[in-house]
């Protein structure tokens, strides 16, 4: 059996995985370690792929899928199919740049709700490949972000809870029907 997850990069019209909304209990627990990647892991990971480019997505972290182990997915070029995606297990930031940088974030689980957050703009995380194997990656910039963002999944933070503009949070997530109450502010 081939160890590389494959997936095309599609939209399916139906998704194998539900993608939770802000305010689902599910998002807020804290994701347990990957004790061993295997077949169920695998499938779990070719699932999330799919889920997440049938849904616009660059990123999609296990908690959000109602699945509570550390296991992330990121694309930051959905479009370009010569591009790998990244699959993360166990991660581990290692180093966080001293730069920080503010950019607008928006979430699979908070749909079209888009708002600034500052993060460090360089880290380096520690991780298990989807073939179990023990990487590092140093990365800056958009996939610095993406990382960290789902990384706070793993975690149960959204990254609603770490935008500073506490007025445009509730006009956003009013005008889009979510409850400003759902905000745990770590901010």
């Amino acid at each position: 059996m081939s160890s590389k997850i494959l997936v095309e990069k599609e939209k399916l019209k139906n998704p194998p995985l539900e993608i939770h909304r802000l305010g689902d209990r599910v998002l807020r627990q804290s994701a347990k370690r990957v004790s061993k990647v295997d077949r169920e892991i695998k499938e779990l990971v070719r699932q999330m792929l799919q889920t997440m480019y049938s849904s616009d997505g660059i990123g999609l972290a296990a908690p959000q899928v109602a699945v509570q182990k550390q296991v992330i997915v990121i694309d930051c070029e959905p479009d370009n199919s010569a591009n790998k995606p990244l699959v993360l297990i166990n991660p581990k930031i290692k180093k966080y740049g001293k730069e920080l940088c503010v950019y607008k974030e928006g979430c699979l689980s908070i749909p079209e709700v888009f708002l600034e957050v500052k993060r460090p703009e360089a880290i380096e995380v520690a991780y298990k490949d989807e073939t179990g194997r023990p990487q590092t990656l140093r990365a800056d910039d958009i996939l610095a972000r993406v990382i960290q963002h789902e990384m706070d999944h793993l975690t149960g933070v959204l990254f609603v809870d770490r935008v500073e503009n506490k007025l445009a949070l509730t006009e956003e997530l009013v005008k889009h029907k979510f409850s400003p109450s759902s905000v745990k502010s770590v901010a």
